[in-house]
């Protein structure tokens, strides 16, 4: 991207004023410049407070001297104002073409040239027990999103995924088809793969809670119960978190049905339930068995794993392919929880770890206020972290990232801390990069989603009903030109995809929100269908011109409207809406652009006729304007991982 930075101009003249007016020496880098602030005549506003002690005036003289020798000495500048400290400056029209003609040249306009710096992105992490969710597809937009804008902004970004394709879980799908499939398969069910998994997962949760529900009224399960109640102390904090709990449900929309709010209900469904799986369950027995066994390379269980695994892979690139994302490579928890527990051994010999004396291995973090961590159970069994900690140096000796992003949840903010403190101690090169970008909850309005119950909103599903709600929207408002079926369809697709995905985006990170479908695909005010509607008519005006003199060096002896100004205003600051973005690993920077890009082109639209005007050097001009908006608003929105209809 070639260097047209109006802001570094602004410095440097700056610079200059400062030492011409008050004899100071002073660096660019300690002058602010920003937007002017819109209730405010000007383009940018320099922040004077700095050099108010070296030209001992008050902040408003300084600025007004400041901005005098400015508009006095550079061209560029036509007229300033002082607003308390902050000096407001008017860039020429002139300029302003200048810098425009100069954005049209470049071919891959908003490219940032290279950082150097490698950058390895996990996003997804699904388990194969399970077809994906609403809470995934946030996950998968807002890392891939993340992934193309860090490229953008220069830097070598490798994107991969890593499987939990292992442990009690996995055993449970697997127990779940062996003994409740009768040998059905994806195939002779025409079930997707990962949906058909999923179901088997469903089923020995429903087996498992009537097996439990059925002890829990015998007379061992009412003892225990009796037992629990006579520790008041646990009683009560029981009786806290049932009240937290109620809150919490009432905030999320949910029914509040008393009897699952009882002492009791509560005590089975959340403070006793995994222990009766390890004790009394003859399911949870048998899954411990499986799991034992395919710890012990059991070959019939290894196979079934395998059967299961294969079909669950299959099923989710589908869902990938669908919705637009790819990983560069795939780790698998299973290839790396042996090598995790190798570098906690190692680690424990070399006294970074601790042993305490049932056998399991620990990690003193309380110097980086993280308290103790376990690494390994007292019967050598690894943990997440022990895993990841060798995922951590798979990758580095795959990639030699500088930083390693991991798109997580923000339940797991406290997971990643602790991985980052333990490499740290470690010595590790990579871990001072280490970063978690976490999200909020999704919720629907109906409330929070769940899977073991089988009430999650399907990723496939949700899918195929933004595809279909951007057909009815569509037809219904006479949106389409004439075209074929197959281009109709694909343009259903285009649209539902679209809305989606920038419905999600356009929330910061870190806020949980609710979705809801028919909010987000509109062909009016911030939406994805209305930027892309907006996109579409450029290409309409463009078609219509069919011509390439729009393809020229502008310059205006009488200026150009204010409408133009703002739209190439607008257009300059892509590069550097996409490196705040990069910067902050937040795409919802480069959605609020793309939608004041789109607003104010909508607003040119209506203002300003673009082919019918007498002067065609206008009209060529403006044909310009509109090109030009519409390949940065199509540039920005396949950062988001959202395409463009060139026909509606």
């Amino acid at each position: 991207m070639s260097n047209f930075s109006i802001e570094e101009q602004l410095k440097e003249a700056t610079v200059q004023a400062v030492k011409d007016l008050f004899g100071a020496e002073a660096s660019t880098e300690q002058i602010i410049v920003n937007d002017t602030r819109k209730e405010f005549e000007g383009d940018l506003t320099v922040v004077v407070f700095p050099f108010v002690k070296f030209a001992r005036r008050s902040p408003q003289q300084t600025g007004d001297a400041i901005g005098a020798y400015l508009e006095e000495k550079f061209d560029f500048i036509t007229g300033f104002n002082t607003i308390k400290g902050f000096l407001n400056l008017s860039i020429a029209y002139s300029h302003w073409l200048q810098i425009f003609n100069a954005i049209c040249k470049e071919e891959n306009y908003g490219q940032h040239p290279s950082t150097g710096k490698k950058v390895v992105l996990e996003y997804c992490g699904p388990n194969t027990n399970k077809p994906l969710h609403l809470g995934h597809i946030r996950n998968m937009l807002l890392g891939y999103a993340t992934a193309n804008i860090l490229s953008a902004a220069g830097d070598e970004v490798h994107k991969v995924n890593i499987y939990n394709d292992r442990g009690t879980a996995i055993c449970k799908s697997m127990l779940g088809w062996q003994k409740y499939a009768d040998g059905a398969t994806p195939e002779s069910t025409g079930m997707k793969g990962d949906h058909f998994v999923g179901k088997w997962y469903v089923r020995y949760a429903t087996e498992f809670g009537k097996e439990y529900k059925a002890w829990q009224e015998t007379a061992e399960g009412q003892k225990v119960f009796e037992d629990w109640k006579q520790d008041e102390k646990a009683v009560k904090k029981t009786l806290k978190e049932i009240e937290a709990a109620k809150k919490k449900a009432k905030k999320e929309g949910k029914e509040i049905k008393a009897e699952d709010y009882t002492l009791q209900n509560y005590f089975f469904k959340k403070v006793y339930e995994q222990t009766y799986m390890n004790t009394y369950s003859k399911l949870g027995a048998e899954t411990s068995e499986m799991l034992r066994k395919w710890e012990a390379n059991d070959p019939e269980v290894r196979k079934l794993w395998k059967m299961n695994n294969d079909w669950v892979y299959e099923g989710l690139q589908e869902t990938f392919d669908k919705l637009g994302v790819d990983f560069e490579k795939d780790y698998m928890e299973s290839d790396n929880y042996l090598q995790g527990k190798k570098v906690v051994l190692k680690g424990l010999e070399e006294g970074l770890f601790y042993q305490k004396e049932d056998g399991s291995v620990w990690v003193d973090l309380e110097d980086m206020k993280l308290d103790q961590k376990l690494l390994l159970r007292k019967d050598g069994t690894s943990v997440y972290i022990t895993q990841d900690l060798a995922v951590a140096e798979n990758r580095y000796a795959d990639y030699q990232m500088d930083d390693s992003i991991y798109v997580v949840g923000d339940a797991q903010a406290y997971h990643f801390q602790v991985l980052k403190g333990v490499l740290q101690k470690m010595g590790k090169p990579y871990a001072d990069g280490i970063h978690h970008l976490g999200y909020g909850m999704v919720f629907l309005p109906s409330g929070k989603m769940k899977s073991r119950e089988g009430d999650t909103v399907d990723a496939d599903d949700l899918i195929a009903q933004m595809v279909e709600m951007a057909r009815e929207l569509t037809e219904e408002q006479g949106k389409v030109e004439t075209l074929s079926k197959e281009e109709m369809e694909e343009l259903y697709r285009i649209l539902g995809l679209g809305a989606l995905k920038y419905f999600i985006l356009r929330i910061g990170a870190k806020k949980s929100f609710v979705f809801n479908p028919k909010d987000s695909i509109d062909f009016q005010g911030d939406t994805g269908t209305y930027i892309q509607y907006n996109y579409a008519r450029s290409q309409a005006i463009l078609r219509k011109y069919n011509s390439d003199d729009y393809k020229q060096a502008f310059s205006f002896d009488n200026g150009i409207e204010d409408l133009e100004k703002e739209l190439i205003m607008l257009q300059y600051k892509y590069p550097s809406v996409i490196l705040e973005a990069a910067t902050n690993y937040d795409p919802s920077i480069v959605t609020v652009y793309a939608y004041n890009l789109a607003k104010t082109f909508s607003k040119f639209w209506s203002a300003h006729s673009i082919l019918g005007n007498s002067d065609e050097k206008v009209t060529a001009f403006r044909v310009a304007l509109t090109a030009n908006n519409a390949r940065i608003i199509k540039s920005a929105l396949n950062l988001l991982g959202i395409e463009v209809p060139n026909r509606m």
